[in-house]
């Protein structure tokens, strides 16, 4: 059995169902609302579907006053985590400006606390990256939102991170949150309960297939686009692989085998920018995720994200973000964002 889909994440509750699995919840401030109703519907479910109270849960807050979420509502906390019991599992959910918690003493002594009783830790989201911060994931398999991987992979080197859907091991759970909640919720129903619960469960939330847990987040859109692009792909893999280090268009283009009048066509075709504003945007994308996720100097994300000059680097950052470097180091709501540059697929268009 593949390890990330074991039992062995609290293996024995499942033999001994005279009380309900107690759950503590932490919502930190402008968490996923979506990731919050992800993960407690299925529990829900399962205790309507049995007529029996299997999951019990507490909805928490650092100091017990209300949470709002990203989308601006607010959610009543049972209690703070000063206040808590030891829990059976402890879910952390967040999602926009989690830096400014890493640090909180409080929230790292009541993880290292929870882990210490025998817990299974979960992270929802940016969740993960403060059961990071506590220590409470060193040595672990974590799932990081494409879009914070950067930035976690230079912080917390010692966990084993991708951008794959979500991990269930060694009583641990991370997942990288939107949509791949229900699916770790319910790939780990299936090793709590009956198997056919679980899949009932699914049935209600009209939930056709549970996602495997090393389903990539991003692959499908590359799958879309036909074999026209396979050239290409190899192209943005290259630029991908040579941030730092950046290569020239004439050699991306000769590695791929293409000419660099062929390669520039294709990039206009699929994504309507030159491969140069293309390769741009990458470096550009990784800049804005090491300076928002990281403490890094402005100088090292420059340095980086391939960028020899920090005055040309301010200068470009500067035009894409409407901010100089050093006012965007905060993953906040209001942070300036980062559009990525869609692959189209001009093969549907054919009926190719």
């Amino acid at each position: 059995m593949n390890e990330q889909n074991s039992p062995t994440v609290f293996d024995g509750w499942r033999d001994s169902r005279s009380t309900p699995m107690r759950i503590g919840i932490l919502l930190m401030p402008s968490f996923s609302n979506f990731g919050l109703a992800a993960f407690i519907e299925p529990l829900a479910i399962s205790n309507w579907l049995t007529q029996q109270q299997l999951f019990s849960w507490e909805l928490l807050s650092l100091d017990g006053e209300p949470v709002s979420a990203s989308n601006g509502l607010r959610s009543s906390a049972d209690q703070s985590i000063a206040c808590s019991p030891d829990y059976d599992l402890c879910v952390v959910i967040a999602s926009f400006d989690v830096h400014r918690h890493t640090q909180n003493p409080q929230l790292r002594s009541w993880l290292r606390r929870q882990a210490c009783f025998g817990a299974v830790l979960v992270g929802i989201e940016t969740g993960t990256e403060l059961l990071a911060a506590a220590g409470v994931l060193d040595g672990h398999a974590a799932a990081v939102h494409w879009d914070n991987l950067q930035g976690f992979q230079e912080s917390y080197p010692r966990i084993q991170t991708s951008a794959q859907l979500y991990t269930v091991e060694r009583q641990r759970m991370t997942c990288a949150g939107a949509t791949s909640v229900l699916d770790m919720l319910l790939s780990w129903l299936q090793n709590q309960v009956q198997g056919s619960l679980a899949k009932e469960v699914a049935m209600h939330m009209l939930v056709s297939e549970v996602r495997e847990a090393e389903g990539s987040q991003t692959d499908g859109h590359k799958r879309n686009l036909g074999t026209l692009a396979r050239k290409m792909y190899k192209a943005i893999d290259l630029m991908e692989q040579h941030i730092e280090e950046t290569l020239t268009c004439e050699e991306i283009a000769r590695r791929v085998g293409l000419s660099r009048r062929q390669m520039e066509r294709q990039f206009m075709q699929y994504t309507g920018l030159s491969p140069l504003k293309y390769y741009l945007s990458l470096r550009l994308s990784r800049a804005h995720s090491l300076l928002q996720q990281t403490r890094l100097s402005v100088s090292q994300v420059a340095a980086g994200s391939g960028f020899c000059s920090l005055e040309h680097f301010s200068r470009v950052y500067r035009a894409k973000f409407g901010c100089a470097p050093s006012n965007d180091r905060s993953q906040s709501w209001g942070a300036p964002v980062m559009r990525q540059p869609l692959l189209n697929n001009p093969e549907k268009n054919l009926g190719l």
